[in-house]
């Protein structure tokens, strides 16, 4: 099992998630976290809280993680990808990858694009 946790925000499909966990990547949505009525800002804060990285497919995202970055308040890493660039099966393959090679300390305040 990876070491790396994906906390997805309510814009993921469901697929993915089911996806990853087949390959047995843990993966926390924000509906079974019950924060799915949270802010952006709150719902990446969540994910620091937790130590997950957060996937979504909302750009509004970007601009958190940037202000964050020019502020110096850490995060705990976002992994975006645009929905009309990216296949469910793209997202499964590119999340499963990251999550077998990488810690959380090497995403922690980085935005990482997909598709790879």
């Amino acid at each position: 099992m990876a070491d790396l946790t994906f906390y997805f925000d309510q814009h993921v499909p469901s697929a993915i998630a089911s996806g990853l966990r087949r390959r047995g990547i843990d993966v926390v949505t924000c509906d079974q976290d019950g924060t799915s009525q949270l802010s952006d800002d709150q719902l990446l804060e969540r994910a620091r809280e937790l130590g997950h990285v957060i996937f979504t497919l909302d750009a509004d995202f970007l601009e958190i993680a940037n202000d964050r970055m020019t502020r110096g308040q850490e995060f705990a890493g976002v992994v975006y990808a645009h929905q009309l660039h990216i296949t469910i099966g793209q997202a499964v393959r590119d999340l499963d990858l990251i999550a077998r090679v990488l810690s959380i300390e090497d995403v922690t305040n980085r935005v990482i694009y997909l598709p790879l």
